[in-house]
C-alpha cells in the first residue's frame, strides 16, 4: 500500500506541474495566434489545452489505479489507468479533427502572421520538450503506462510546435498557406498518436497476451522448475504494467497431493522471482495429458466408489483391518491402494491377500487394479 501511495504522489506531482504549464501555454498561444494572425498557433494552443484535459484524466486514474486490491477488484485497480488512456486517445482524436477542420477552412488566407509569433513558438518547443523528458523519467520510475502516454503527449506538442514554427516561417516569407498546412500536419500527427494509444488500450482491455518473446521466457521458467514434466494451456493477460499467468502443469501421476501442491508453489515463486512484471500465477496440476484425462471424468467419485468396494470386500476376513484406502484416477480407470495392518502377514502371504481383494471386484470395469500396502 505504501509503494502505491508513493507511486500516486510522484504521478500527481509531475502531472500537476504539466497542468500548470499547459494552462499558461494554451492561453499564451491562443491569444498570440489570434492577435498575431496565425491559424497554426491557435491550433497549437488548443493542442496544449487538450494536454490540460489529459492531465486531469491522469490525476484521476493515478489516484484510483494505485489503490490496492479489494473484494470487488481482487486483481487491483490498474485497469483504471487503461480506461483513462482510452479516454485520452478519444480526446486527442477529437482535438485533431477540430484542428484539421479549422485549418482547411483557412487554406486560402492571404494574411501573414506577425513576427513575434515565432518567439512564442520557440519557447513552447523548449518547455514541452522539458516536460516530456521529466514525465518520461517519472513514468519509468513508477512503471505507469498512463504517465508514459502523457509524456508522449508533451512530445507531440513539442513536435507540433516545431511544425508550426516552419509553417509560420514560411508564411512570413510570403507563402501564407504554409500556416494552414502546418496546422493540418499537426492534426494528422495527433490522430496517429491517438490511434496508437487507443489500440494499445483496447488490446489490454480484451486480455491480449504478452508478446512471443516474453511468453517464451515464462515457458522456460516453468519447465525449469523441479517436478514439472510438461505444460499446456499457458495463458497470460495484462493488468496495467503487470502480468497475470494461468498454466496447466503436468507432474508424475504418482506424486502425493502435497508434493503436487509444492511443485505448483515452486512454479509460482519462480515466475515471480524471474519475470519482473508477473504479479499473480494460477497453477493447475495435471497427473496426465488432458486428452487422456477426458476418459477419467466419467469415473465414480470416492463417495460413490467406496460403498461399492465395501460391499464386495466386507466378507473378507482381513477387511476389518483396513486402515485407509487411496484412489488414483489414471488413464481412464481407478487404481485402488489398500492399507492393511502389517500383523496380517503373520497369517497370510501378500500374494494371497492381493488375490482375494482383486478377485472380489474383478467385475468392476472402472477399477484398473488393486495394490496392498502394509503399515
Amino acid at each position: 500500500m505504501e509503494s502505491a501511495n508513493i507511486r500516486y504522489q510522484q504521478a500527481k506531482r509531475v502531472t500537476l506541474l504539466g497542468a500548470v504549464i499547459n494552462v499558461v501555454l494554451a492561453v499564451v498561444k491562443i491569444v498570440t495566434g489570434y492577435f498575431g494572425h496565425s491559424q497554426a498557433v491557435i491550433a497549437d494552443g488548443f493542442h496544449s489545452l487538450s494536454d490540460l484535459l489529459s492531465d486531469f484524466v491522469v490525476l484521476i486514474a493515478a489516484r484510483y489505479g494505485s489503490a490496492s486490491a479489494d473484494r470487488a477488484h481482487p486483481y487491483g485497480h490498474q485497469r483504471f489507468e487503461t480506461m483513462a488512456t482510452m479516454v485520452l486517445a478519444v480526446l486527442l482524436m477529437l482535438v485533431a479533427l477540430g484542428i484539421g477542420y479549422d485549418a482547411i477552412r483557412h487554406l486560402n488566407t492571404t494574411q501573414s502572421p506577425d513576427q513575434y509569433v515565432l518567439w512564442i513558438v520557440l519557447v513552447s518547443i523548449g518547455v514541452k520538450e522539458f516536460l516530456y523528458q521529466y514525465t518520461k523519467r517519472v513514468a519509468h520510475r513508477v512503471k505507469s503506462k498512463l504517465l508514459y502516454a502523457n509524456a508522449w503527449h508533451h512530445r507531440s506538442d513539442a513536435a507540433s510546435s516545431l511544425i508550426v514554427l516552419i509553417g509560420v516561417g514560411g508564411a512570413l516569407l510570403g507563402w501564407t498557406y504554409f500556416d494552414a498546412i502546418a496546422a493540418i500536419i499537426v492534426a494528422v500527427m495527433i490522430v496517429k498518436m491517438a490511434w496508437n494509444l487507443g489500440l494499445t488500450s483496447v488490446r489490454e482491455l480484451v486480455d491480449t497476451a504478452v508478446d512471443d518473446e516474453l511468453l517464451d521466457q515464462i515457458n522456460q521458467v516453468i519447465l525449469a522448475t523441479d517436478g514439472v514434466v510438461a505444460l499446456h494451456q499457458l495463458r497470460t493477460r495484462l493488468m496495467g504494467e503487470d502480468i497475470l499467468v494461468d498454466v496447466h502443469v503436468l507432474v508424475d501421476p504418482w506424486v502425493s497431493v502435497s508434493e503436487g501442491h509444492h511443485i505448483a508453489q515452486q512454479v509460482h515463486l519462480n515466475l515471480l522471482e524471474n519475470i519482473e512484471r508477473v504479479i499473480d500465477v494460477t497453477v493447475h496440476i495435471d497427473p496426465e495429458q488432458d486428452e487422456i484425462a477426458e476418459k477419467t471424468k466419467q469415473l465414480p467419485t470416492r463417495v460413490q466408489l467406496l460403498p461399492e468396494l465395501e460391499q464386495h470386500w466386507q466378507s473378507l476376513p482381513s477387511y476389518h483391518q483396513v486402515q485407509r484406502i487411496g484412489l488414483h484416477y489414471i488413464e481412464g480407470q481407478v487404481q485402488v491402494d489398500v492399507y492393511l495392518s502389517v500383523e496380517l502377514l503373520a497369517q497370510h502371504s501378500t500374494q494371497e491377500l492381493e488375490q482375494q481383494y482383486r478377485q472380489a471386484i474383478a467385475h468392476l470395469t472402472t477399477v484398473r487394479y488393486v495394490v496392498l500396502y502394509f503399515t
